[in-house]
């Protein structure tokens, strides 16, 4: 199991180009790529997303190259802006009869005169970059694997508290039925009483049948039975490889359900404060399992 979080960084050295790579990733429920790189390295952007795309299923990832020119420099002559501005001198010169040369110095200061030629990408520096980006993304595999192991031991401990409320909800509806029996045994005895303290006896019969109808209502036997079962499904998840972040998002709307069913199926107290502490516990879960691969 892996965390959609994490950070890498890789980087290459070659004759003529250090390219420099930096990749972070954050929960997302798609892949979401977005990369900061320089114009000349357009021609790489559909065999970078591929790249990426290998080795990340879900998460925004947000990777930025710098690649740095080492070999020796070229410049390009911006030959229209210079004649622009010859030429303008030279108008000036005419119109008000002024004499003097232009002055190359003053030329090359002008903004924009002289640029960087541009090299391109040739396949030297293009496999730099590939395997810049790709030992970054091993970075952030490493990173993403032990974000993920800590992320899994604590599900395990939230998972744990929910399989010690289980018991105490058993308990509750063990002893639920007799409880409700003894309750409207009693109640049903006072109102019959008569006022010359003449105690009616209650139907036995009748009395078994509405304690059965409320035992029937009030059972609990399958949402326990499929709340054990989504727990072994969701420890077999986490034990297990590859993309798991939706099959466990699932397993905690299945114990969510059984969660409100058994709150909604007893007003027991014990009960109810066990069918509210394993709702605690899986919106704790769900905010883990948000950030997981």
């Amino acid at each position: 199991m892996k965390s959609m979080t994490g950070f890498g960084r890789g980087n290459t050295t070659g004759e003529a180009v250090n390219v420099t790579v930096e990749i972070k990733t954050v929960n997302n429920r798609f892949l979401d790529i977005h990369l900061r790189m320089g114009q000349e390295l357009a021609p790489l952007e559909m065999k970078i997303r591929k790249l990426i795309s290998s080795k990340l299923s879900r998460g925004r990832v947000d990777l930025s190259i710098n690649l740095e020119r080492t070999g020796e420099a070229t410049f390009e002559i911006n030959r229209n802006l210079m004649a622009g501005y010859i030429n303008a001198l030279r108008d000036i010169q005419n119109e008000f009869n002024l004499v003097g040369d232009v002055d190359i110095n003053t030329l090359t200061r002008l903004p924009g005169a002289l640029g960087q030629a541009r090299a391109g990408i040739d396949e030297s520096t293009a496999d730099g970059v590939l395997s810049a980006i790709g030992s970054a993304l091993d970075d952030l595999e490493k990173m993403r694997a032990s974000e993920g192991a800590s992320l899994a031991e604590e599900m395990r401990v939230r998972l744990a508290k929910i399989e010690a409320e289980l018991p105490l909800i058993e308990d509750g509806a063990a002893s639920f039925v007799d409880a409700y029996r003894q309750r409207v045994h009693k109640r049903v005895t006072e109102l019959l009483a008569r006022g010359d303290n003449q105690i009616v006896e209650v139907d036995a019969g009748r009395l078994a049948q509405e304690v059965a109808y409320l035992a029937d209502r009030s059972d609990v036997t399958e949402e326990l039975v499929r709340l054990r079962s989504h727990l072994e499904q969701f420890r077999a998840t986490i034990d297990g490889g590859g993309e798991v972040g939706k099959r466990l998002d699932f397993l905690l709307q299945e114990l969510n359900r059984e969660a409100n069913t058994v709150l909604s199926k007893s007003t027991e107290i014990t009960i109810k404060d066990a069918g509210l502490a394993i709702k605690a516990e899986v919106e704790k879960l769900r905010e883990q399992v948000q950030n997981v691969e």
